[in-house]
């Protein structure tokens, strides 16, 4: 068996939206495949849940995340690189934003978009073995590519915990998971203990004395200093979310499905999923504004790995930050250059009569609401000959009306039933 599971990071909009980013981009090739295959749509975790990447991903992978999941902080750390001690710290996902730093009203959650990911390592530097006053407190800290950043916290003095609320009013933790809010005061929160222990109570406290040590360092940095100057947005503030202690524990993929897996993929989360599930990966550079060259360079890594591995799993970010920024025009350019870049050189490079071709989403982020949702998003399987159903363009609803898969309800069940289907032709 060979098979390509492309995942394109919040490719869908609303079902209810009369106009979609699906429905406008001209897509021949995606519409191709959809034509070619039989679709459907999928909850990528469960309905009502309008996930972040982390979950829907480990989700869409096989994962139930409710019963596997650790949070998303340790992810990232291990995506980018940055170990840290189970039990003694706690990681956390980080955006670099901007802030009015004497009201804590934000401008900016992403910084604007204009932070570059050189600027954000040596801002990076200034935080990086922050020493805080209380608790024998410690930071450490990683920006990652462009406004995203890992952070770990600990004490020299006391066991910490994960069970703290986020300080990025925009997500909201539920569990081990971080749940979009639909709307939010936009100022930055003070992280709260989620439980009564001391151990959670000296965590928050501790999550809190590190943003407001951080405005101070960032406000005045030469960066922020040489931004302010060109009319840019300041970095300077950092927001915390996802606070995890451990790692999850799961079965390797390979032991999953019997198959050996590969991964493609451009953010620390993503990378450090595949880590932590035992695939086979290649390093690729960043996302940039030349997109020919980027996907050519994701192409490549992909077709390499599928003369190693039974099944790659390729996961393109594109579509899923204009959709936050309400960039409608935008979310369908980022369709039409994975169109034109990836998936029309992917055709032309691989037989698909003899390789099958799994396209979805992680989960849906609507230009119309600028967060993820909880949606259902489309998915298509084609390749080995598989009979096509009613669907002639990939769209949500298209593929909710006339696809032949129905609706799957659970994200974690699709792999399983897509590589069956696979079996079976």
């Amino acid at each position: 068996m060979k098979a390509i599971y492309l995942v394109l990071d919040g490719v869908a909009d609303r079902l209810e939206d009369q106009q979609t980013s699906l429905k406008i981009a001209r897509k021949p090739f995606l519409d191709l495949i959809s034509r070619a295959g039989i679709c459907g749509v999928v909850y990528t975790v469960g309905k009502g849940i309008a996930p972040e990447s982390d979950a829907a991903v480990m989700s869409i992978l096989g994962y139930d995340p409710h019963k596997h999941y650790t949070g998303r902080g340790p992810v990232e750390a291990v995506g980018a690189g940055l170990e840290f001690t189970e039990g003694r710290e706690v990681a956390f996902r980080a955006n670099f934003a901007t802030v009015d730093p004497n009201t804590m009203k934000l401008v900016d959650r992403r910084v604007g978009r204009s932070l570059t990911t050189e600027e954000a390592l040596e801002l990076a530097k200034a935080l990086d073995g922050l020493e805080l006053k209380r608790y024998g407190g410690y930071v450490r800290f990683k920006a990652t590519v462009a406004h995203r950043a890992v952070v770990v916290l600990g004490s020299r003095e006391y066991a910490l915990s994960d069970n703290v609320d986020n300080t990025d009013p925009a997500y909201r933790k539920v569990g081990s998971i971080s749940v979009a809010e639909k709307v939010f005061n936009p100022y930055v929160k003070r992280s709260e203990p989620l439980d009564n222990s001391l151990e959670s109570r000296i965590t928050a406290e501790l999550v809190n004395e590190f943003t407001v040590e951080a405005v101070k360092v960032l406000e005045n940095h030469p960066i922020n200093r040489e931004r302010e100057a060109r009319g840019l947005l300041k970095a300077n503030v950092v927001l915390v979310r996802d606070a995890g202690s451990r790692l999850p524990k799961l079965k390797p993929i390979k032991e999953v499905y019997g198959l050996e897996f590969g991964s493609v993929a451009e953010m620390p989360v993503e990378k450090g999923i595949a880590k932590i599930l035992g695939m086979r990966s290649i390093e690729i550079p960043p996302p940039t504004e030349d997109k020919e060259s980027d996907y050519r360079i994701r192409l490549e890594a992909t077709l390499k790995l599928l003369n190693e591995v039974d099944v790659v799993y390729v996961h393109l970010k594109g579509p899923d930050e204009p959709g936050h920024d309400g960039d409608l025009r935008g979310k369908v350019k980022a369709i039409e250059d994975i169109d034109k870049f990836f998936v029309r050189e992917l055709l032309a490079s691989v037989d698909l009569s003899n390789i099958a071709l799994i396209v979805t989403a992680d989960h849906a982020t609507p230009p119309s609401v600028k967060a993820h949702t909880d949606d259902p998003v489309p998915i298509v399987l084609t390749g080995l000959n598989v009979t096509p159903d009613k669907v002639v363009k990939l769209t949500e609803e298209e593929c909710y009306a006339k696809g032949s898969l129905g609706v799957i309800e659970h994200g974690w069940e699709v792999l399983h039933r897509m590589l069956s289907l696979i079996k079976a032709v």
